[in-house]
């Protein structure tokens, strides 16, 4: 049986360079994709800023 589908939504940004470059290492360390690795790193910016308030 297939996965199901995600909901998803295109993010086009323009990020420095050196974040960028960060970015491109982390995901060769981890062997995430770049999106699975923005993903994963927003999601818990967002759960530490929403138990920050």
């Amino acid at each position: 049986m297939p996965k199901p589908k995600k909901d998803w939504k295109a993010l086009n940004i323009k990020i420095q360079s050196e974040v960028y470059e960060q970015l491109e290492k982390y995901c060769e360390d981890t062997g995430q994709s770049k999106t699975v690795a923005v993903e994963r790193i927003l999601s818990k910016a967002f759960k530490e800023y929403k138990e920050s308030k």
